[in-house]
């Protein structure tokens, strides 16, 4: 199944952990379609920004949260799926771009 990039990739995950590990290390952090596997995240990051290469993809399902609110009402937050992105040296992708 073929999914267009804009499908595949949802948005990018800026917190301080992940603009550490963009500094450092290369990573950069998405949150992905929840049917997306590593090859579809790969060809969606390199089809989005065509200058960088993708080096290696590692992806994460992250659970989902339960919260209790006024004693009986449960809340459930739905579980997503996360992707950290390496890029080969010398590349980097700007997330705010013309901001």
């Amino acid at each position: 199944m073929q999914m267009h990039w804009r499908e595949v990739i949802r948005r990018p995950l800026v917190t301080e952990k992940s603009g550490k590990a963009a500094d450092l290390f290369n990573q950069y952090t998405f949150v992905v379609n929840g049917r997306s596997n590593k090859h579809m995240i790969k060809e969606a990051i390199e089809l989005a920004w065509p200058k960088v290469t993708v080096e290696k993809v590692r992806v994460m399902n992250m659970p989902a949260k339960r919260a209790r609110r006024l004693r009986r009402v449960a809340v459930r937050k739905a579980g997503w799926k996360k992707a950290i992105v390496t890029l080969s040296p010398g590349d980097s992708i700007d997330l705010f771009e013309g901001v």
